[in-house]
């Protein structure tokens, strides 16, 4: 016999339980609308717990903090993601957000004038959903990584922790973005490592510092939150080649690579007799492949006509005209290039709310 689900009525659903998804429940809670946020991890702040050891932010803590709380430690310390993670939890917890662990939302659709949010036998009713988490979810993978020999350990930057994960002998990192650059350096202390592929650029600078953490920051941080913006002509020109490029190697620079002895091979083509194939045709004989290759829409869940060809949300500063009362807070380049950051997030959960409980008193007139 079929069980009988129950429906639970809330007036705002907030989907992630992440820096975007705190940021707009303090907003939401500041206003007094009522709100639940589902996420899917056992704690807030999983997200972070569960990258890789040795990952530090690449901004100072006095740049960390969500609205309305300090990061707790010094100004120019570089926060480790412990210390995020527990930050985030004592943040939700200071607010008493209202928070639900363990949802792991996997439908979204609208029904008439609302929507409804499912996640397993959880079913949820709204006039109004906010989707506060980035546009990559999902790991991604090239197609013949599966036609690698067994023998060879294969590790996404996703599920890599430290290098106790590897076995012995030589370490492939696929990618030269900042976590394939960071990993590297980590693991070639332990053992031989290549890096293959081309890095799109780095920041000219030690960020470690005193100039940089007292001074440049400012700078980098000003263009990043207001300079690279969709407010600014140059900023809504250089969105798309941002959002379709990595971001520039910003703690490591190309010859950190060098000097810690990691070798520099072209990017991986394929495979050859269960070994990695490289674009000149070599072949290597690594014992473990970290695949540092980003990551895949992870929308797939929401059944809701706003997707353009790119499989990403259509919105304007994450506000989805095509379906009303539906937003975004978290997505690369939202409003600008600090979006999906702690430095940025808040602003744009901020305009969010107020465009949300714009909508929400609307409503409310007309149905009065």
């Amino acid at each position: 016999m079929n069980r009988q689900i129950d429906t639970k009525r809330i007036h705002t659903i907030v989907i992630g339980g992440g820096q975007a998804g705190l940021s707009v429940g303090y907003h939401l809670a500041k206003r007094g609308i009522r709100f639940r946020i589902l996420d899917a991890s056992e704690r807030i702040g999983d997200a972070w717990r569960n990258r890789w050891d040795s990952l530090r932010l690449f901004s100072p803590a006095r740049y960390a903090g969500l609205p309305g709380m300090p990061f707790p430690a010094r100004g120019d310390s570089f926060p480790t993601k412990e210390q995020i993670a527990e930050y985030l939890e004592s943040y939700a917890k200071y607010f008493h957000l209202p928070i639900q662990n363990g949802i792991k939302v996997d439908r979204l659709s609208r029904e008439g004038d609302r929507f409804v949010v499912t996640a397993g036998n959880e079913r949820f009713e709204s006039e109004q959903v906010v989707v506060a988490m980035a546009n990559y979810q999902t790991p991604k993978l090239p197609a013949f990584a599966g036609d690698l020999d067994r023998s060879i350990v294969q590790l996404h930057s996703h599920h890599y922790r430290n290098p106790s994960q590897l076995q012995d002998g030589g370490v492939l990192v696929v990618g030269v973005g900042n976590s394939g650059a960071d990993i590297a350096i980590e693991v070639a202390r332990t053992r031989p490592t290549w890096i293959a592929g081309k890095e799109t650029g780095f920041v000219p600078f030690p960020i470690d510092s005193f100039l940089a953490r007292f001074f440049l920051v400012r700078l980098v941080r000003f263009v990043g939150h207001h300079v690279l913006s969709v407010a600014t002509p140059i900023g809504r020109k250089m969105r798309p080649k941002l959002l379709s490029r990595a971001t520039p190697l910003v703690r490591v620079k190309p010859k950190d690579l060098t000097d810690a002895g990691i070798v520099r091979v072209p990017r991986v083509a394929g495979v050859r007799n269960g070994q990695p194939l490289l674009e000149d045709g070599s072949v290597l004989e690594a014992r473990n492949v970290i695949w540092c290759t980003g990551y895949h829409p992870g929308f797939s869940w929401i059944y809701l006509p706003i997707f353009g060809s790119d499989r990403n949300p259509v919105h304007d500063r994450g506000i989805v005209s095509r379906v009303p009362g539906l937003y975004f807070v978290g997505l690369h380049y939202l409003y600008s290039m600090s979006s999906a950051t702690l430095i940025g997030v808040g602003r744009d959960a901020e305009r969010v709310v107020k465009a949300l409980e714009s909508r929400s008193r609307l409503l409310a007139r007309t149905a009065a």
